[in-house]
């Protein structure tokens, strides 16, 4: 497992290192966000954990749909003009989908680089000129909300469940021995 996300790391710091325009940004951010989707399904699958296959089905779907119905019903210029469809970003929404799926199932060991891709997938949506960092942060906003609503741990004796109060929020852990 660590392997597999090594060689997903490298592969995106090469191609970090060699974004220096706006095409580079966007084909970077592209790798960068379908590569997490793959893994966080394909990482399951190879496992045989059919249950974090469809729970990490769930987040991404998900955090897509809500990216496309704020893309289609709020009219949100690109910075480079190219249409109306900048908010949110549905690149960083799946990113962190996966990333908070990838955390949740398989620790932080394998959670931390896959922040880390998915934070830079934001930085090269913005790179390139596809979305304002409001957007960026709106879709990262999504994909952690999907990926907490839909995702269970794989470990059956630990619980995370996520709260929200009006007078604050936070994570309940529960372990069971």
């Amino acid at each position: 497992m660590s392997r597999l996300f090594l060689l997903l790391s490298t592969f995106v710091f090469t191609s970090f290192t060699h974004a220096s325009n706006k095409e580079a940004w966007d084909t970077f951010s592209d790798i960068g966000a379908y590569g997490l989707v793959g893994l966080a399904a394909g990482l399951p699958a190879y496992q045989g954990d059919w249950e974090g296959v469809w729970q990490a089905g769930l987040s991404i779907g998900s955090a897509s749909a809500i990216g496309l119905v704020g893309k289609y019903t709020i009219d949100a210029p690109r910075p480079d003009g190219s249409d109306n469809k900048s908010f949110p970003s549905n690149h960083t929404a799946n990113a962190f989908a996966s990333a908070t799926t990838l955390h949740i199932r398989h620790g932080w060991q394998v959670g931390l680089p896959a922040y880390g891709v998915a934070a830079l997938v934001g930085v090269g949506r913005v790179q390139a000129e596809k979305h304002y960092w409001r957007d960026v942060a709106a879709g990262a906003a999504i994909g952690v909300f999907t990926g907490w609503l839909f995702t269970d741990t794989l470990d059956d004796n630990v619980q995370l469940l996520p709260w929200a109060s009006s007078k604050g929020a936070g994570v309940s852990v529960t372990y069971n021995w």
